[in-house]
């Protein structure tokens, strides 16, 4: 379904426990040695892709970062070759250190670049996104066993999977960052170190990541561009899903009763709440700020957002919502507001909006075998830490719309916002305000509103055996925009994190990242055979 101007994009017309993952991943509080250095490949194509039937990046470097994919705890098949472990932020002695895991690609067309894909938080993990996302395997919520992904990334690129900053999962060290600006800083120094432990020096490099990465990736690849430096960063296209991009009235309060009124059926609210809601975002000023919001073309700046400190409870539109939700539904889960009872238990801790681990049950990366197995200090794992990655809990960075991002968006090749229409923790209509907001190109915002936005198609495909791991949807599965090198996608029914709720579009969207495909509405096959039909 076509969203429409009429209804603003999402319906204008008319966190809560204390160990929610909710508040983690948008950026609340509640709810050594120098490494060898190896000179670039250079092998023709054909002749790469023969070499990675073996160990292609194996050396004396590399081996003591090798796992034994046939030896992954508790997965019964091969995950294929690839290397985890710490490298150091910089060259000094003691350096803090940050965990990856890295798996090369079979595809040749991948020879010489490398994927980056960051979770958020602050202090989200990475491994998050690895094992229910876009890794090689899955272990989704409430199921028995994990299973091959069919959708993996690792089909079409070479990926690593970095816990970041420092003092998230394994990573290891003090907590020094103030800022975006000294995360990036210290993201550059490991990238460094990795890129002369895997002899990938020219390597084109492309940044994913969800939530939270969206004040992360953009300064992270600003700080690459800034780095004047094609050796090590070669950065080519960025990649953010519902990302944290304004302030935060802007992305959560703002647009939460045109939420509401969209998802009306599917969140069951009675009228006299839904009459309250209205009001009080009508006269928080919401509603008008809205409505001058989302004007095509943007007839100016932007003025500053009503409550933009949130010092006035009294329009406190998000949680009131979401209170009201809960008591209607006890399971809503604001990750993916389709979402109702039983509760999953999830080997990572976290089904949706949950802290639940149920007796017997057990976090998978806190398994010491696990932990070997990978290269990991032995040590609780957590995947949003409890503690906090900046020094006394702040980030003192502006939201990267109101910030670097517009200049990222006029050096890279590509940018690309995705978003999914069921999340409730960044709201899609926030994000498209953020997007109206910023000048880049020569150009304020989009020229058109949503409802000439272009059908965003998805292949049709084969699912074999209706493995968990290959089952995703196909067709129209949302609308898609790109003007002067922005690209914003819409996933109609997915949630928070689109490579789980709907691998084959985030399959689609980095075909796309990766220059593989014209446009997201190519009419055509995957441009890989690698466990589908067509």
């Amino acid at each position: 379904m076509r969203l429409s101007l009429v209804a603003l994009a999402l319906g204008l017309s008319s966190l809560v426990s204390a160990k929610q993952r909710s508040a983690q991943h948008v950026g609340k509080k509640h709810l050594d040695e120098k490494r060898n250095t190896f000179a670039p490949r250079s092998a023709p194509a054909h002749a790469q892709h023969e070499k990675r039937a073996g160990s292609q990046y194996l050396t004396n470097a590399t081996a003591p970062f090798a796992v034994n994919g046939s030896a992954i705890p508790l997965v019964p098949f091969d995950v294929g070759e690839s290397y985890a472990g710490l490298l150091p932020i910089s060259d000094a002695a003691n350096a803090s250190e940050l965990f990856f895991w890295f798996f090369p690609s079979e595809n040749p067309a991948a020879s010489n670049e490398i994927l980056i894909w960051l979770n958020g938080g602050p202090g989200c993990s990475s491994l998050e996104g690895f094992l229910q996302e876009n890794g090689p395997f899955l272990w989704q919520y409430g199921t028995f066993a994990p299973v091959p992904n069919v959708w993996s990334w690792t089909n079409l690129t070479n990926m690593v999977w970095v816990e970041q900053p420092v003092g998230t999962g394994f990573s290891q060290g003090t907590v020094t960052a103030t800022s975006e600006l000294d995360v990036a800083a210290q993201f550059l120094g490991f990238f460094k170190n990795f890129v002369d432990t895997f002899a990938m020096q020219g390597y084109t490099v492309y940044i994913a990541g969800e939530s939270y990465a969206g004040y992360y990736v953009p300064y992270i690849a600003d700080a690459m561009f800034n780095a004047s430096d094609t050796e090590y960063y070669n950065i080519s296209s960025i990649m953010i899903y519902d990302p944290s991009l304004s302030y935060d009235v802007v992305q959560e309060q703002i647009p939460t009763a045109a939420f509401v009124d969209y998802w009306s059926n599917l969140l069951d609210l009675n009228e006299t709440f839904t009459a309250q809601l209205h009001n009080m975002s009508n006269v928080c000023g919401y509603d008008t700020f809205l409505d001058e919001a989302l004007t095509f073309p943007p007839k100016g700046p932007l003025p500053t957002p009503p409550n933009v400190d949130l010092s006035d409870d009294s329009c406190d539109t998000f949680d009131l919502t979401f209170n009201a939700i809960s008591e209607v539904n006890p399971c809503f889960d604001i990750y993916q507001v389709a979402t109702t009872c039983p509760l999953l238990w999830d080997v990572l801790g976290f089904p949706g909006s949950f802290d639940y681990v149920p007796d017997g049950a057990f976090i998978y990366f806190n398994r010491t075998d696990v932990q070997e197995a990978i290269h990991a200090p032995i040590m609780e794992w957590e995947e949003c830490s409890n503690g906090d990655v900046f020094v006394n809990g702040t980030d003192n960075s502006p939201p990267s719309a109101l910030s670097v991002l517009p200049s990222v968006i006029e050096q890279a090749d590509r940018v690309i916002i995705g978003h999914g229409i069921l999340d409730m923790v960044l709201i899609y209509n926030g994000t498209l305000v953020a997007i109206q907001n910023m000048t880049f190109n020569g150009g304020q915002g989009f020229s058109v509103p949503p409802s000439e936005f272009d059908d965003f198609y998805v292949p049709y495909h084969v699912s074999y055996d209706n493995q968990l791991g290959d089952i995703a949807g196909a067709g129209n599965m949302g609308h898609y925009h790109t003007e002067r090198g922005l690209t914003l996608v819409t996933v109609q029914l997915s949630g928070h994190m689109i490579p789980q709720y709907a691998p084959s579009a985030a399959y689609r969207q980095l075909e796309f990242l990766l220059g593989r495909i014209p446009s997201l509405g190519t009419i055509g096959p995957f441009t890989t055979m690698n466990g589908t039909s067509y």
